[in-house]
């Protein structure tokens, strides 16, 4: 995997995350707290996900880098 890999996947992380937000706001209407609890820790675990690939990309640039010279 490359650090531009590992960028678009966090980019595509961002973005679940984003759309389980949105699902919590509407649910937040609705007062089902079960479900949102649920929610709360999709966005708990996606969020731990986004800053794992984060480091990835981090560490395989900086490889990179120490390949290229």
């Amino acid at each position: 995997m490359t650090s531009n890999e590992s960028l678009t996947r966090a980019e595509q992380l961002l973005a679940r995350l984003e759309s389980t937000r949105g699902e919590l706001e509407r649910l937040s209407q609705t007062e089902d707290a079960d479900r949102a609890l649920e929610i709360l820790g999709e966005l708990a675990d996606l969020s731990r996900a986004v800053e794992e690939e984060l480091q990835r990309a981090k560490r395989l640039a900086e490889d990179e880098a120490d390949a290229r010279g």
